[in-house]
């Protein structure tokens, strides 16, 4: 496993071959480490790498994970997951070899990760139950990863048990009188107006609406078509599909959202059909929302807050479950049931009082007969 010197930079590098997972032989070259042993630290773990065996340090097998996930997540996901990684577990991970890794060692990460705070407006918090959960779901699925392609015998952060919780406890939700008063500090033919509105009357995620066109909107049949979605990535604009395929979907508008919308598109007399209606990103969807909350004095709520209001409307109206899970896209009617059942009132008064009544009734027809 040599290193060399190289004079003119006082530094050292790494020149060695290796064969790759096809059977080619390769040249692989690193320059710029400061020590001898760096260099040769590089060497091992890139070949321990190449080979995939369980000794390799979690950071390693973390590129590996990630390499892999390129091709089987959308980029939108694959990137969102990085900053939690270098945040919260490469840090304590990193440098570890993974099968050295125990399930006290992820107990002893999961307490550091229960007590750490962050600063919310200037004040210090500590991180949400759902963001923790998020955390320790991203360690294991890296841990399973390395068990069913890389010989690691068992799961550490599966072993160690899970923390946090799937779904908040609270949400957080306006209603209607709410909203009207949020939405009175924005100017009736402005974007910002219609976007409210159309988030708080559809209950579509933020980024399906940032990637409505002209074409999706169908005045005659009063609806919109969610066919994609939209986000910023790398400073460039990406449109991809929506987030599950039940997030593909036709939803009907009231007649004042349908005049609305077509009243704003009317204005816009040079837009292509495929061209964006809302033309801007996600941290304008923020700052617009902060500013209205601040000017009009309603409780500040997220932007993703007007799909649970809109969820939560839809309950009150006495919609059912199936209902609102076609509405709003969900794949999976769990996904509707665990976020808002607790806003379903009770029916069991209402259900024994239907049975008495059946009961009742069916003794009055015997009697009769």
């Amino acid at each position: 496993m040599p290193a060399y010197k190289d004079k003119n930079s006082n530094t050292w590098y790494a020149s060695f071959y290796y064969t790759d997972w096809t059977g080619a032989r390769k040249r692989h070259l690193k320059r710029g480490f400061k020590r001898q042993k760096d260099a040769l630290e590089h060497e091992r773990e890139f070949l321990v790498k190449q080979q995939g065996t369980p000794d390799m340090l979690f950071s390693s097998l973390y590129e590996l994970y990630k390499k892999d996930g390129t091709a089987r997540v959308r980029p939108t996901t694959s990137i969102s997951r990085e900053p939690l990684f270098k945040k919260h577990i490469l840090p304590y991970f990193g440098n570890k070899p993974i099968n050295k890794i125990t399930p006290v060692d992820v107990r002893a990460w999961q307490n550091q990760i229960l007590q750490a705070t962050h600063t919310v407006r200037g004040t210090p918090k500590k991180y949400s139950p759902t963001y923790i959960k998020v955390l320790h779901t991203q360690l294991s699925a890296v841990f399973n990863y390395a068990v069913n392609y890389y010989g690691l015998p068992s799961n550490p952060a599966k072993l160690a048990g899970s923390i946090g919780k799937k779904n908040a406890n609270i949400v957080r939700f306006w209603t209607v009188p709410q909203f009207n008063q949020f939405i009175s500090v924005f100017p009736a033919d402005s974007m910002g107006y219609v976007i409210f509105n159309l988030l708080f009357y559809t209950g579509m995620r933020s980024g399906e609406l940032l990637a409505l066109t002209p074409a999706d909107f169908d005045a005659e049949s009063q609806s919109i078509k969610i066919s994609k979605t939209y986000t910023r990535l790398y400073k460039e604009d990406v449109i991809t599909p929506p987030k599950t395929e039940k997030g593909n979907r036709v939803i009907l508008l009231p007649q004042f959202i349908v005049d609305m919308v077509s009243d704003y598109i009317n204005r816009l007399p040079y837009i292509k059909p495929d061209e964006r209606l809302f033309p801007c990103m996600k941290s304008w969807l923020f700052r617009n929302m902060k500013l209205g909350c601040d000017k009009s004095g309603v409780e500040r709520i997220r932007v993703h807050d007007l799909r649970h209001s809109h969820a939560s409307l839809l309950i009150e109206l006495g919609f059912s479950p199936l209902l609102i899970r076609e509405r709003l896209g969900h794949e999976d009617i769990k996904t509707t049931l665990q976020t808002y059942s607790h806003l379903y009132p009770s029916k069991q008064e209402e259900l024994t009082a239907k049975l008495n009544e059946l009961r009742d009734n069916s003794i009055k027809t015997v009697s009769i007969a």
